[in-house]
């Protein structure tokens, strides 16, 4: 059984889409081995963004992934990372084609409803930047 990280971001929760992507993901079978709301602080994300935290637009990541409280959740299933990936879509909303959760709920390439890991490794690194062992069931 496979686990992926997913974080609603704050488009997402703007605009109230949160029960409806996540039962997407539950339509899909997969299952939430941990959930929980948070705002995401300045160090956690130039540590999940660190692979553009020295880009010029990465202070525009920052500003608008802490702006207000986000979902984050592990999922599990079968495949579930790739599953994931196709659900949601293209990352830049703009081109993601209606059915999947960026087509029908995001509106541009930052500002597309959903962060999804994009590797096994990925997960796990993911996973345990924000949960503790004790959390994830």
């Amino acid at each position: 059984m496979e686990q992926t990280l997913i974080i609603l971001k704050p488009d997402c929760m703007e605009h109230r889409h949160y029960g409806t992507v996540l039962a997407r993901f539950e339509a899909a079978g997969f299952d939430i081995q941990a959930c929980k709301l948070a705002r995401l602080t300045p160090g956690q994300l130039r540590e999940h963004y660190a692979h553009v935290a020295e880009k010029p637009f990465y202070p525009e990541i920052e500003t608008f992934m802490s702006s207000r409280p986000v979902i984050i959740a592990v999922l599990s299933g079968q495949n579930v990372i790739a599953r994931v990936r196709e659900l949601l879509g293209p990352t830049n909303s703009k081109v993601a084609p209606k059915g999947t959760i960026r087509g029908d709920f995001g509106t541009e390439m930052m500002r597309n409803v959903c962060h999804a890991s994009d590797s096994p490794e990925a997960a796990a690194a993911e996973i345990k930047r924000f949960f503790s062992a004790t959390e994830v069931f």
